[in-house]
């Protein structure tokens, strides 16, 4: 599912691209279909990030928690 999301969100933005190779940009069509495709690029990133998370590769170790390690600190 992670490179699913990859490889969607690149092609979104291939499609940006493409959008400005044409010159299309500053039609009121090219400027509706850039705003679709950089949502669902923001989307498809936004599922790879959470994913990552999620398995460990991005942030904290499962283990630590911010609160866990508060409650530890303070002495009874």
């Amino acid at each position: 599912m992670l490179l699913i999301s990859i490889l969607l969100g690149l092609l979104s933005l291939a499609g940006i691209v493409w959008i400005i190779v044409v010159g299309s940009l500053l039609s009121v069509d090219g400027l509706f279909m850039s705003l679709i495709l950089l949502t669902l690029a923001g989307i498809f990133f936004l599922n790879v990030f959470l994913e990552c998370r999620d398995c460990g590769y991005l942030g904290k170790a499962k283990g630590t928690s911010s609160k866990g390690a508060a409650a530890a600190s303070q002495p009874d």
